[in-house]
């Protein structure tokens, strides 16, 4: 639950983060162009009458843009502020449609996007446009007190910047990997064959290690200054926090107790994502790619590793960190943190769904005293819809796959029947979280196959 604040209280403590973060943007895209004109890089787009529009004058712009801003930040009132800030329609509006189904599926689009058009979106004019914008929407939120008050805490800021970097690194990688591949097709080699010249540790690496040890020190004693460390208060035992979370590194699991059992969300699961990441490059045994970047070599390890660590890994943790709210309610960046919000969720099975609703007959009942082959024998009519149908995904789904694959036919040739039967498994595996977590959203279905007699919900 967020803390009461008038707005012209809460501007006035934000204005200084606000210069600051736009000063650190304004000379970010000067030294942008500086960097540009330095090494003689100059494009030209286009002409306004004698005025010729450059790389270089465009990120000028762009860095005067962000000054101006800086000195509406500066002044705090709350009028000037509205200037720089969301309209109030658009943060309610992306509340309103950013449920977990959106942004999920959202976010799996846009990852198929960026995959696809790969080639475009590495160029550095396009990411370097897209990360500004990206920086320019955090600025445009932070006159937001409830967007503030869940990404500006203390203990969720390291979260953020992890995922800015994550994006950065993916997009460096990417790019890497697009430039060999472009020349491999021309029949040369990858970039990293240029670079066989070797370095000395000392005093090479070292000098380098130190400079980065000093620069990080620095920066770790600014961000102690900058931000409170994030203690709460003393454990009390007659008060639990609302919501009680786990660190960032366990958010993903406990995002994962909603739609699963706490053994397979606390233990199966993650080592299922973790090992089958790990096994990817021994399963997809194609020897190239191997010591260089690329992705036409190996697209199919790479969609699928890409898939698996953003969707299955970093998707919940964000949600969990960002998303949820008190009693583990789904709330947009800009909603307040209501604990009395009512959200009214009535999980239902789907023997259930089969047995009350489609047939209209009571649910098969499993008596407490009866032997033991009956007990089984009941709940394999009651929960029959379920077995039929992870029958059909696990053993159906592979063999149609190879058919309908050309990949899946390649890599089958390579590995043998037994490595591609072990592939597909944990493929379909990983693609049964997301699958499940759309059938909660979906249909508020809780579980395929509930077998609480046993302690096994699926």
């Amino acid at each position: 639950m967020h803390e009461h604040i008038y707005e012209f209280e809460f501007l006035a403590g934000v204005a200084p983060v606000l210069c600051g973060y736009y000063i650190a943007l304004a000379l970010m895209n000067a030294g942008a162009a500086y960097w540009i004109w330095a090494r003689r890089r100059i494009v030209t787009y286009f002409h306004l009458g004698r005025l010729a529009a450059t790389n270089v004058a465009i990120l000028i712009l762009v860095a005067s843009v962000y000054l101006a801003m800086v000195a509406i930040a500066y002044r705090g009132n709350p009028e000037w502020m509205r200037v720089i800030s969301l309209p109030n329609a658009f943060r309610d509006g992306l509340d309103t449609v950013l449920g977990p189904m959106v942004f999920s599926v959202g976010l799996l689009v846009i990852l198929v996007v960026l995959f696809w058009r790969r080639t475009f979106f590495v160029r550095p004019t396009v990411a370097w446009t897209l990360g500004n914008g990206v920086l320019l929407l955090i600025g445009l939120s932070m006159t937001d007190s409830d967007f503030v008050a869940i990404v500006g805490k203390p203990d969720n800021v390291p979260i953020l910047g992890m995922i800015l970097l994550l994006g950065f690194f993916t997009w460096l990688a990417t790019s890497l990997a697009v430039k060999n591949d472009r020349r491999l097709a021309q029949g040369q080699g990858p970039l990293e064959a240029d670079e066989s010249e070797k370095v000395l540790v000392w005093p090479d690496l070292v000098y380098i290690e130190l400079i980065c040890m000093v620069v990080l020190t620095a920066l770790l004693i600014v961000w102690s200054m900058a931000l409170k460390a994030p203690l709460e208060a003393p454990a009390n035992v007659v008060q639990t926090p609302n919501p009680s979370k786990a660190p960032w590194y366990f958010l993903g699991m406990q995002e994962l107790l909603v739609y699963f059992d706490p053994w397979i969300a606390g233990v199966v699961l993650p080592c299922i994502i973790i090992f089958g990441l790990m096994a990817i490059p021994y399963l997809d045994s194609n020897e190239k790619g191997n010591g260089y970047y690329t992705i036409n070599e190996r697209q199919f390890a790479y969609g699928l590793f890409q898939f698996g660590f953003f969707m299955l890994w970093i998707v919940p943790i964000v949600m969990g960190t960002f998303m949820r709210g008190p009693n583990w309610n789904f709330y947009g960046l800009y909603e307040t943190w209501d604990p009395h919000k009512a959200q009214v969720l009535n999980n239902v099975n789907l023997s259930e769904y089969f047995w009350i609703q489609g047939l209209g007959v009571r649910l098969p009942e499993v008596p407490a005293g009866a032997p033991f082959i009956t007990k089984l024998g009941l709940i394999a009519k009651r929960e029959m819809l379920g077995f039929i149908l992870f029958g059909l995904y696990f053993v159906a789904l592979p063999p149609i796959l190879l058919r309908l694959s050309k990949v899946l036919r390649s890599i089958h040739a390579r590995i043998g029947l037994f490595g591609y039967l072990i592939l597909t498994t944990m493929l379909l595996m990983m693609a049964l979280v997301p699958l499940k977590m759309l059938c909660r959203w979906s249909f508020n279905l809780k579980y395929f196959i509930s077998i609480p007699e046993f302690l096994l919900n699926i």
